[in-house]
């Protein structure tokens, strides 16, 4: 028995997005979009989607640019916008009027979009590690590295690369979780280990200015005011400051917080009691 079906997914502009599909229980449970960081894939919420999968039909996509969606030949196109415009044309070829989502990073802000744009559409939601304002230093790590790591030889020389740039962010790993942690990152191509990404997703990062963005971002965020909200945050992050989660907390009072120890950005989700916690509360 297979653990999750493989579709796909034209986009209005002609791209074919990948998804994995966990079935729920029943053909009618209630449907979970999870979606991903800006350099992640689909194979971050594999453990999440199995634990999830009791109760939900479990979507995750990887956006255009990512794992084994197609790239897009205008990096102007990897935006979030884009991306959020790609999700719902999914749900609607799907047939799926609200959802339930978890969104990492800038699955989060993709979130705030989703629900400030549609209505009715997002029914829970769990951001997890970002919020309207992102921390100067933890976009600058990320703008350091993401269109710049490997190819690698092998994938012993991946891991350590892979290791080195993040030890800070799980201080606690031992060589297993490294090693299963760069297959998650990485594909092998032509004999070489090389992101799964396209490296041009960090060209429109170089233009953003952080005061814009974040008037923007907390107007999208005040509509999450209406949507049951767990937030989960690294407690070593360097993206989400302790005064944002104090500020989002002030104009949503009903979120919830769950602080992951020892973790920085971003939380994997399969840290202990973390899919416990997420799903009691998907399920409250």
């Amino acid at each position: 028995m297979t653990q999750f079906e493989e579709i796909f997914h034209a986009t209005n502009d002609g791209l074919k997005l990948y998804i994995r599909d966990y079935s729920g229980p029943r053909p009618d449970s209630p449907v979970l979009l999870c979606l991903h960081g800006l350099t992640r894939n689909s194979r971050d919420f594999h453990e999440l989607a199995l634990r999830l999968k009791e109760d939900f039909r479990v979507l995750v996509p990887e956006q255009r640019g990512r794992g084994r969606s197609e790239y897009d030949d205008d990096p102007a196109q990897y935006k979030i916008m884009r991306y959020v415009a790609d999700m719902r044309g999914l749900l609607d070829q799907l047939g799926i009027e609200n959802v339930a989502i978890v969104g990492t990073s800038m699955g989060g802000l993709m979130t705030f979009a989703l629900n400030a744009l549609y209505p009715g559409l997002v029914t829970r939601a769990v951001i997890n590690d970002i919020g309207p304002e992102i921390a100067e230093a933890g976009l600058e790590r990320i703008k350091s590295y993401v269109s710049v790591a490997g190819p690698f030889d092998d994938w012993t020389e991946a891991t350590y690369y892979l290791k080195q740039v993040s030890v800070d962010i799980f201080p606690l790993w031992q060589d297993k979780q490294w090693a299963d942690f760069a297959r998650q990152c990485y594909v092998e191509r032509d004999d070489q280990i090389v992101i799964d990404y396209d490296p041009r997703i960090a060209e429109p990062l170089a233009g953003e200015g952080n005061d814009t963005e974040a008037h923007t971002l907390w107007s999208l965020f005040e509509a999450m005011a209406a949507i049951p909200t767990l937030l989960v945050r690294g407690a070593l992050t360097d993206l989400l400051s302790l005064s944002c989660v104090e500020e989002m907390q002030a104009r949503h009072p009903q979120m919830v917080i769950h602080q992951v120890p020892n973790v920085g950005h971003a939380p994997m989700l399969n840290e202990a009691g973390v899919a416990a916690t997420i799903s009691a509360f998907l399920n409250r």
